[in-house]
């Protein structure tokens, strides 16, 4: 049985370290900018504007029917479309050479065919504002990150919404939802681990 993990996260909740570090200790491939650079490397783009279209609300490339009324919102350019495109592709290519974690991108719909294990991870507004503070530039003051925190879930859920009628961040949605409030992501990964052996034990 392949032992593929998918993440999705709130932003600041370090869900990406989470990512990385369980594939370290699984010593297992971790993929998050790989993905990224894979697109871009496919359409000979920066990488920077295959991560925004990649994070951008998706609604904005793709017609949606809301309740009885249907709504075209302002289409963005046949390239942005060709890059979602492609970034499910570039998943579905890295899940298929085995064993590994995926970070965000809906990769948990994507891939549902092959049964991953479905991680969530989250924190309190508190515990995230604070680590993003840590990370993002100085200029940025608080309102200005809370702003970005907010726009940034708001897109994830989009684009799973697009996808799937399972809700993002939803509980039922996923196998495990770790909240990683007042913890250091590297305390987390033991008890994990042996999460995730349990789970993938035939």
């Amino acid at each position: 049985m392949m032992r593929i993990i998918t993440i999705d996260r709130e932003f600041g909740s370090g869900g990406r370290e989470l990512g990385k570090r369980l594939a370290d200790a699984l010593q297992i491939p971790c993929y998050d900018q790989e993905i990224i650079e894979g697109v871009a490397k496919l359409h000979g783009l920066e990488p920077e504007h295959v991560e925004h279209i990649s994070e951008a609300d998706v609604r904005t490339v793709y017609p949606m029917t809301i309740g009885k009324r249907f709504m075209m919102y302002p289409t963005k350019t046949k390239d942005s479309i060709q890059v979602l495109v492609s970034q499910q592709n570039v998943i579905r290519t890295l899940a298929a050479d085995g064993d590994c974690v995926i970070v965000g991108r809906c990769a948990d719909v994507i891939l549902r065919d092959l049964n991953p294990m479905n991680l969530f991870v989250y924190g309190s507004q508190e515990s995230r504002l604070l680590r993003c503070m840590q990370r993002i530039k100085e200029k940025e003051n608080e309102r200005d990150i809370l702003h970005m925190m907010r726009k940034i879930d708001r897109d994830r859920a989009a684009c799973r919404e697009l996808l799937t009628d399972s809700k993002w961040g939803q509980k039922e949605t996923y196998h495990l939802c770790i909240n990683t409030s007042d913890k250091t992501i590297k305390q987390l990964i033991p008890a994990l681990v042996s999460y995730v052996d349990c789970w993938f034990e035939e």
